[in-house]
């Protein structure tokens, strides 16, 4: 592999998992949105740095990554990225239950406001994929 192929190599990579773990309607979306503007050359930057040099590490599983983008995104206040990476913890194997559960954990440690907030988001992301909460399961 040549330095040249290299990033290239790392873009496909990254355009695979990103599409499986974000779903490919979503991936699409987002290069559409960007195609002609100056966010163009961002896109392609995450996908080829985080999806294709970050998830594509050894050492963590899918289900693991989504867990703490959930925590890391709650944090932050990156309401307009929690929704997609929800769905991505869905596909990647986290339970309705450990997703709320990760909400309330982060409220210990990054404040009611940011948790409530976060919980608008989730609330609307699980009851679209996964259907409002069954009555006896509160």
């Amino acid at each position: 592999m040549t330095q040249d192929s290299a990033p290239h190599e790392k873009f496909e990579q990254g355009l695979k998992v990103r599409r499986e773990v974000m779903g490919a309607d979503f991936v699409e979306r987002a290069f559409a949105k960007a195609d002609g503007t100056d966010s163009a050359a961002l896109q392609s930057f995450v996908t080829e740095s985080v999806w294709g040099a970050v998830w594509t590490r050894p050492g963590l599983d899918r289900r693991s990554r989504s867990l703490l983008n959930l925590g890391i995104l709650i944090s932050l206040r990156a309401h307009e990225e929690l929704a997609g990476h929800v769905r991505g913890a869905l596909r990647n194997g986290l339970t309705r239950e450990e997703i709320v559960e990760t909400v309330i954990h982060t409220a210990g440690y990054c404040g009611a406001p940011a948790a409530l907030a976060a919980m608008r988001v989730v609330q609307e992301v699980l009851v679209t994929e996964l259907g409002p909460l069954a009555p006896d399961a509160t």
